[in-house]
């Protein structure tokens, strides 16, 4: 509805949005805000604060105002001849019994996948309804459905047992996702003595690709409130299956938020050779290779610059037959972002691991016109110094070399 055509009165209107009330509810501070509105405002505000007077509330200080709102719906009706449709009486909210009870039922082997799809629809609806399973108890409930199912479907496995393609981790998966886990939420799955994330590791293994997603968007959001102790001590197991997920590329998305992770927990060392282990080196320049979307390619050179800080990543990116050759093609080719990853893996590499042979792969691929090309164009001055510091640190062998066009020579780094 456009309410420039129509006047509407302004007690009709939500004070955040200035869009008619569909569902009023009054604060605790005594104003009155439409429920969907004032719920987005809270939790998308860090102090939940009364957006007219600053006081603090919380999602269950909302009490509805079916005075104000039988008001509206009465203008609504008187002003159907402009066009206006009158507004629906809202349905109830949810409520922490109601959860409870469906929890309840939910526990009954016979009525387990029935409440699974009902607690999937109610966590589709608004922030009150999310937060109301939360607080009800659902996050528990879900984390003991998947840990449950995917043992199960460990030892089935092992025992060469055909699995069900849909199980009920699936649906609990989903729900947990979706969600929107507070901290203090996704703070209780990463805390349970590891438990969760050997479940989901397990998934990762073996469920469908829609349940690998969703379990790697879940991990990412529970390792970014995590405890440091509780990411260095990741296992071995884990690495393996998030490497394996970017080599079957499951989507688009699913591929950037493990990129995300990994380079989350890739600042501690033993993660970065866990990780090297998994074989991530070879799967990032593989995804390298044919990769055109630019988040992507950032994200891939983000992580690869992070791998190659220790021996072992620039051992494997060396043993790579298109290791070198992927990451300097990206320079200039992507975005400032990738050129800089990609200079500071070829700065890593010519520091710490630059062989007479390498040093001559380098330049036969064309490392050092790209360099020179990098000096020459407007790319920032970090990202310069280091091109100048690989061509200083080549000097003996690159510079009287034919390889080199001869319109560089004048301008080589003395």
């Amino acid at each position: 509805m456009d309410n420039r055509e129509v006047e509407v009165p302004p007690f009709f209107l939500c004070p955040i949005s200035l869009e008619i009330l569909r569902d009023p509810v009054t604060v605790s501070t005594g104003i009155t805000y439409d429920r969907e509105s004032i719920e987005t405002w809270l939790s998308t505000s860090k102090n939940s604060l009364c957006p007219v007077t600053k006081q603090p509330i919380s999602d269950t200080d909302l009490t509805p105002n079916h005075t104000l709102r039988r008001l509206i719906q009465s203008w609504c009706t008187l002003n159907s001849s402009n066009g206006i449709e009158r507004i629906p009486t809202p349905r109830a909210p949810i409520s922490k019994a109601q959860i409870t009870e469906i929890l309840r039922d939910a526990k009954k082997p016979q009525l387990q996948q029935k409440c699974l799809r009902r607690l999937r629809s109610i966590a589709s609806g608004n922030t009150s309804a999310k937060r109301c399973m939360e607080a009800a108890g659902a996050v528990e409930f879900l984390a003991s459905v998947i840990n449950t199912t995917s043992q199960d479907q460990s030892s089935a496995s092992e025992e060469g047992s055909l699995l069900d393609i849909k199980s009920p981790s699936d649906d609990a998966l989903c729900i947990l996702y979706h969600l929107q886990l507070s901290e203090p939420g996704l703070k209780s799955l990463v805390a349970k003595d590891s438990e969760f994330t050997e479940s989901l590791t397990r998934v990762m293994k073996r469920g469908p690709y829609e349940s690998r997603a969703y379990a790697v968007l879940l991990l990412k959001l529970m390792f970014e409130v995590a405890e440091p102790m509780q990411i260095i001590t990741l296992k071995q197991e884990f690495f393996a299956e998030a490497v394996q997920v970017l080599h079957d590329q499951i989507s688009q998305q699913a591929t950037n938020v493990t990129l995300k992770l990994l380079i989350n927990l890739c600042p501690w060392g033993r993660n970065r050779i866990k990780a090297i282990e998994s074989g991530a080196v070879s799967a990032l320049i593989e995804l390298l290779l044919d990769c055109s979307d630019r988040r992507t390619s950032e994200l891939i050179l983000m992580l690869l610059e992070m791998l190659c800080q220790c021996a072992e990543g620039r051992s494997e990116l060396l043993t790579h037959g298109g290791g070198i050759a992927v990451v300097s093609k990206k320079i200039l080719r992507v975005s400032q972002v990738a050129s800089e990853k990609a200079v500071r893996i070829l700065l890593s590499v010519s520091k710490f691991s630059a062989t007479g042979s390498v040093a001559q792969e380098m330049l036969q691929l064309g490392v050092a016109a790209k360099l020179f090309l990098v000096l020459q164009m407007d790319c920032g001055r970090k990202i310069k110094e280091k091109a100048i510091e690989i061509l200083k640190l080549h000097a003996r062998v690159w510079k009287h070399s034919p390889c080199i066009p001869s319109k560089f020579l004048s301008s080589y780094p003395s």
